[in-house]
């Protein structure tokens, strides 16, 4: 496949989680809201979804940013074999639509996400640093401090 083909994909590849050898596993993952529409940036949603990550609790959920149609959260298997990362998803994003009952904004959720490995601790922090600062660029507030939709459920250290 070349590059042109990889930039124009309408549907992420999910590959499997590689497992490394009592080295740690996080996932980078993004999830859009369906059409873009801007509904996950309240204190209900934040409810919603911080419920949601405890209940879908087959994969430990670290810091998250939830922006007004997208989340990105970091993650990791809770257990070996872990669980499909897509059904684990796909279970959390039902969870979010039940305690969310608004008829008005169903459906929520784009159908698929994105998701990404991450190689190094290094790469966590500057993966977090990044996404820290997307309520900044959005122009949402000032300093990413004043952003309320945001936490940590769990601390994902970084074993090499």
């Amino acid at each position: 496949m070349d590059s042109g083909e990889h930039m124009s994909r309408k549907r992420p590849v999910h590959l499997p989680i590689n497992e490394r050898f009592n080295r740690s596993n996080i996932i980078f993952v993004t999830a859009c809201s369906k059409g873009r529409q801007r509904v996950l940036a309240n204190e209900m949603m934040h409810t919603c979804v911080r419920d949601a990550f405890e209940v879908a609790d087959n994969y430990l959920v670290g810091r998250y940013m939830i922006m007004p149609d997208h989340i990105h959260f970091f993650c990791a298997p809770k257990a070996y074999p872990p669980e499909s990362l897509k059904k684990w998803v796909s279970f959390w994003k039902s969870q979010v639509t039940r305690r969310c009952d608004i008829e008005e904004i169903k459906p929520i959720w784009q159908r698929d996400f994105w998701d990404r490995q991450l190689r190094s601790g290094e790469s966590y922090s500057e993966k977090w640093a990044y996404v820290r600062n997307n309520p900044i660029r959005a122009n949402l507030v000032k300093t990413a401090d004043k952003w309320p939709y945001q936490g940590e459920l769990n601390t994902l250290a970084w074993h090499d």
